[in-house]
């Protein structure tokens, strides 16, 4: 009777993570969908490979739409055979973003119930953890595949506790798998290495705790080998993604530098340390776990807009002469780092707000929670945090980079707080539940505790209330420098505000989460009333910060999120725009994408388009019609991105031009977003052609160099390693004025030639050099092809005519695809008995009637 009762609030409980989830999501009663800056970029970027797969009903693992070219890994690409995928698609069935709230709250859920065994409490923590505002900022960013990966974090832990917790050998070992497997197939590999990176400290408990004889040795080496047979499944699941990405990785800026010189270390693995802490939290900003604000939120908080116009205001009221104007104005383009946010990131979508009821019952968690979790989940929270601060805290910092394997090839260090944001909810429940439950813990120890505690937390929070300016200043130091005194003030005093407003706030709520526990603890209340109290105060909190970032303003009508490059303005277009700062970018963009799709309708022949309007690094609008010199990427190419750094960010009159010419980019656009200028380049050097000279660079910096300063049409610049891959190199190449080689089929992944030359020759092509999967043939014939120009490919074309094909068949895809379909069905077959050996233990234990 329990166990059916149990069972019926249990799925109460899923249906009510689903009412929550589209309570949440509202607009998508109306068939509206979020517009994602990330998807849209992804859209664009993405358009060749989906054309590719619509027109073959089969997959290009290469697309020339972005950077030149790149192998489609990293873009969306689909693997033959790949279940684990599958079912992460029917598991994400309902409509973004619903699904990842629903399997945010889901997953704990599980884990909850794993921990404690309670539906009520892993109710509670569900909505803790489900309801993190940082999950809500990146869903509105359109970091889809980093949500898609925390959504399975709880479950995963679940399958570990099961199997080093409660003993289950079986189910964890069918939970361990399944979920890591989905994970890995979510594609976000930085959450998932930060995940582990807290989930050692668990390990290193259950180790400790089994050299002190409080558990046995024999329990801790099976569920460890369990554990690591159900990681390896996992990781075998998803072969091709991993084979694949290891080796597409290699080639791009996280894997080894190329150059040496005063911002690379030639060998040196990973980005440069600029670049991987660029996004740090601050040490202070830390505490916007427990208050949103503390440091003004998000770079664009709703109050920002009022903000800029009193700014606007104040100096017109203030300077007395166009000179002093323009002072003010440059010094304030120096100084200004955001409206709102003051914190030392670039800048933020948002706060990493956890709820100041969470954080205050974490912190109780801490001294309530049994110690096999409280000592495992304080390690990993702390080391996650320190890390969090990246530049803050170089010591540990430099000691992840240069000695921790893989550190190195992710960015933003930040985002680690997900950590947090899982053990948080995790601990708090734990020491929820044995607060209300566990007779083991003295009322008097609860008393003392819970009054530290509330009074601490309460106190600190009073105090930054009344004295947090005159303490915190509100200001950077930047902005200290450059401001005028009346502007500093203002600021200062604005942000304050926002600050005051959610401390107190927190004050607030934090006050009614002790008041209940004291109550309790004097038998005024009981425990249900006390958790309903807690989960609706927790729900209301979040609830109400998550509305700042992701609201009905990021959803849009079906047409805009489906296709959100416009070519064709209109007043029914401007009317559905209306004030939507999301969609304006997208009537913006119109002049711009009708100039593209003219120029792609009007050639339709295999060249690229250089769009220095939109931004090089920053748009795939340009993708989205035809290949662009640029795109948006974070995993491009290492030698496209140095060519890229090196001539096409920063452009030189005289360089830029012979890069372009070698990239066959024909057309270029200049001027601005609403009267776009299309010059066409007569001097690109087309899709292949013959070179008269060879010349070696003897390292990759002055390979580099060179094909800036010579004619990319006539001279060649191999590297010395290729140089005896050449049989005339020490010859005149340029003895056939009559040699032709011209692209005759186009396809993303399969290009043909036809060449005509009396001579041997070296042809180079204005394709993107990749050492694995392309394949080189000459009549039939497989032959070798080298790297010419820092990053191009170029062949040796023996006399006569002659048919050339390039084709990309990456081995590695096969050989995944068997690794990853063997893994498949043998967690199948080893699930299957392992529920058939349960089942059989539990009728034969069943007493004999």
């Amino acid at each position: 009777m329990t166990k059916n009762k149990n069972l019926i609030f249990i799925a109460i409980s899923i249906i009510a993570f689903l009412v929550l989830a589209f309570l949440y999501s509202t607009p998508v009663f109306t068939g509206k969908q979020l517009f994602q800056h990330d998807i849209v970029q992804y859209r664009g970027g993405a358009k060749e490979l989906l054309d590719y797969r619509a027109a073959h009903d089969k997959e290009t693992y290469w697309s020339n739409s972005m950077f030149g070219g790149m192998p489609t890994y990293q873009m969306g690409s689909r693997f033959e055979g790949d279940f684990i995928k599958k079912i992460d698609g029917y598991l994400n069935f309902l409509p973004r973003p619903v699904n990842y709230i629903f399997l945010l709250f889901s997953g704990f859920f599980l884990l909850g119930m794993v921990a404690v065994r309670n539906w009520k409490y892993a109710l509670l923590g569900a909505t803790f953890f489900g309801l993190s505002t940082y999950f809500y900022i990146i869903i509105a960013a359109g970091h889809n595949g980093k949500v898609n990966t925390i959504e399975y974090f709880a479950p995963l832990l679940a399958g570990i506790l099961l199997v080093y917790i409660r003993k289950k050998y079986v189910l964890g070992f069918i939970i361990t798998t399944l979920f890591f497997g989905l994970q890995v197939a979510a594609n976000h590999p930085q959450m998932t290495y930060y995940l582990f990176l807290g989930l050692g400290f668990l390990f290193l408990s259950e180790l400790i705790r089994a050299i002190q004889k409080k558990i046995l040795m024999k329990h801790f080496l099976i569920s460890s080998g369990i554990i690591a047979f159900a990681l390896t499944l996992g990781v075998g699941m998803n072969s091709q993604r991993i084979m694949a990405n290891s080796e597409y990785i290699k080639e791009t800026v996280r894997g080894k530098q190329i150059l040496s010189n005063n911002e690379h270390t030639a060998g040196n693995s990973g980005m440069d340390k600029e670049s991987i802490l660029m996004w740090s939290y601050g040490k202070l900003e830390t505490f916007n776990l427990f208050i949103p604000r503390l440091m003004g939120g998000g770079s664009q908080e709703p109050e920002g807009e009022a903000i800029m116009s009193k700014v606007s205001e104040l100096v017109q009221e203030n300077v007395s002469s166009q000179e002093e104007m323009d002072n003010v104005s440059q010094n304030i383009s120096k100084g200004f780092s955001g409206a709102t946010y003051w914190g030392d990131q670039p800048g933020t979508s948002g706060p990493a707000y956890q709820g100041a009821i969470v954080c205050f019952l974490a912190l109780l968690g801490f001294f309530f929670a049994w110690k096999k979790y409280r000592m495992w989940i304080l390690g990993a929270s702390i080391l996650t945090i320190l890390l969090a601060w990246g530049s803050n805290f170089m010591f540990l910092s430099d000691f992840f980079i240069d000695y921790i394997p893989f550190y190195s090839k992710f960015r933003a260090p930040s985002s680690i707080l997900v950590v947090v944001e899982l053990l948080f909810p995790l601990i708090a429940i734990v020491g929820l539940y044995r607060f209300f439950t566990d007779s083991t813990l003295k009322e008097n120890y609860k008393k003392k505790i819970l009054t530290y505690t509330s009074g601490g937390v309460l106190g600190i929070t009073l105090l930054m209330i009344v004295f947090g300016k005159s303490i915190l200043g509100f200001h950077t130091d930047n902005e200290k420098t450059y401001f005028p005194p009346y502007l500093l003030d203002y600021l200062s005093e604005e942000r304050f505000k926002l600050f005051r407003i959610d401390a107190t706030k927190a004050f607030l709520y934090v006050t009614i989460a002790a008041g209940v526990l004291f109550l309790s603890l004097k038998q005024k209340i009981g425990q249900n009333i006390a958790l309903v109290i807690i989960g609706v105060v927790s729900l209301f909190d979040l609830w109400t910060v998550n509305k700042r970032y992701l609201n009905d303003d990021n959803y849009v009508d079906k047409i805009f999120a489906e296709n959100p490059f416009q070519t064709e303005g209109s007043d029914y277009l401007a009317e559905k725009v209306g004030d939507n700062a999301n969609l304006q970018s997208i009537l913006a963009s119109i002049p711009v994408n009708k100039t593209l799709e003219t120029i792609a309708e009007k050639d339709k022949n295999h060249y690229r388009i250089y769009n220095q309007i939109l931004g090089v690094t920053s748009e795939t609008n340009t993708s989205y019609f035809k290949s662009s010199i640029g795109g948006y990427h974070a995993v491009r190419l290492r030698r496209y991105d140095d060519v890229l750094n090196a001539y096409i960010t920063q452009p030189d009159s005289a360089k830029t031009p012979r890069i372009l010419n070698m990239l066959n980019t024909k057309y270029m656009i200049f001027g601005d977003p609403q009267q776009p200028q299309v010059v066409t380049n007569p001097n690109n050097n087309g899709n292949a052609w013959f070179v008269q000279e060879v010349k070696v660079g003897n390292t990759p910096d002055e390979e580099l160099k060179l094909i800036g300063d010579v004619d990319t049409k006539k001279v060649a610049i191999i590297g010395k390693e290729d140089a005896d891959k050449i049989i005339n190199i020490d010859k005149n190449l340029g003895t056939d004025s009559t040699a032709t080689i011209q692209l005759t089929k186009y396809e993303a992944n399969a290009l043909e030639f036809k060449a005509q030359t009396k001579t041997s020759q070296l042809a180079v092509f204005s394709e993107i050099y990749y050492p694995h999967g392309w394949k080189v043939m000459i009549d039939e014939k497989e032959v070798p092809y080298i790297k010419a120009n820092y990053m191009l490919r170029a062949v040796e074309i023996p006399a006569g005519t002659h048919t050339v094909k390039m084709v990309f068949e990456p081995e590695v895809i096969e050989k995944g695809k068997w690794i990853s379909m063997i893994c498949f069905f043998l967690f199948l077959g080893l699930s299957g008995f392992g529920i058939f050996y349960l089942n059989k233990n539990k009728k034969t234990a069943l007493p004999v009637a």
